[in-house]
């Protein structure tokens, strides 16, 4: 651990949504939930509902990467499956997520999400970067981090 590193990151459990204490070296070591016992990391985004999204982004110490989509928005259709192998990458370095803007139409409004697929990165709460538009799956990894800013 080097001075400026945390003794350890919240973590929120994408089953059941409770926060868990994780040093930083155990990122990698296929963590479980303290509460659930369920793996805190799946490589999958985790399908969110505005009631558990604020607890993601405000709770988790890793940054967030949000696509914001919609089931009839054709380009998110096309998206989705890239952004799936993102997962797979980035995980466990990030928490990445997916909010359905129908379903979740209070979100939207509240970020303003004009168009979709919209990308968003969230770090200690805030929304620190934001990509409108349908990427491909080495785009959304190296976007997401070139805009992750380092811990703290």
């Amino acid at each position: 651990m080097t001075p400026t590193s945390p003794a350890s990151l919240h973590i929120v459990c994408p089953h059941c949504d409770a926060v868990n204490r994780l040093p930083p070296a155990r990122l990698r070591e296929q963590p479980t939930c303290g509460k659930c016992g369920k793996d805190l990391f799946t490589g999958a985004p985790v399908d969110l509902s505005s009631a558990r999204f604020l607890k993601h982004i405000e709770r988790t110490d890793i940054p967030v990467l949000v696509d914001f989509w919609a089931p009839w928005c054709g380009p998110c259709r096309t998206m989705m499956p890239f952004y799936a192998q993102a997962a797979q990458t980035l995980e466990p370095a990030f928490r990445v997520v997916k909010v359905n803007t129908e379903a979740s139409q209070d979100i939207a409004t509240r970020l303003a999400i004009r168009s979709i697929p919209t990308l968003a990165l969230f770090q200690n709460g805030m929304e620190v970067a934001r990509q409108p538009g349908a990427v491909d799956a080495n785009t959304i990894v190296s976007w997401a981090r070139s805009k992750a800013q380092r811990l703290a």
